[in-house]
């Protein structure tokens, strides 16, 4: 996401705005793929890399909070994608 993209741990977990935005964006992208799952399962499985089921799990679990969101969990999920997508577009 380019709102961490030159951002370490510390300054994330201190920046509040870019948490928001961080936090939307994975409750868009989350919604997104439990919508294709649901209404275009062909177009989901031409993708099998994409980890359609773990973006909605992970919206529901920023959307609804569970009584709060771990910050660090969302840190680590930014960092891992940063380097899925890399190597995917490799």
């Amino acid at each position: 996401m380019p709102y961490t993209e030159n951002m370490d741990k510390v300054s994330f977990l201190q920046n509040a705005m870019v948490q928001d935005a961080v936090i939307r964006n994975i409750e868009i992208i989350g919604e997104a793929a439990c919508n294709i799952e649901k209404h275009d399962p062909e177009f989901a499985e031409q993708y099998p890399d994409v980890l359609w089921k773990d973006a909605d799990l992970m919206r529901n679990r920023v959307s609804h909070g569970y009584f709060s969101v771990d910050l660090e969990v969302v840190w680590k999920t930014v960092q891992h994608e940063r380097v899925e997508q890399h190597t995917r577009l490799r």
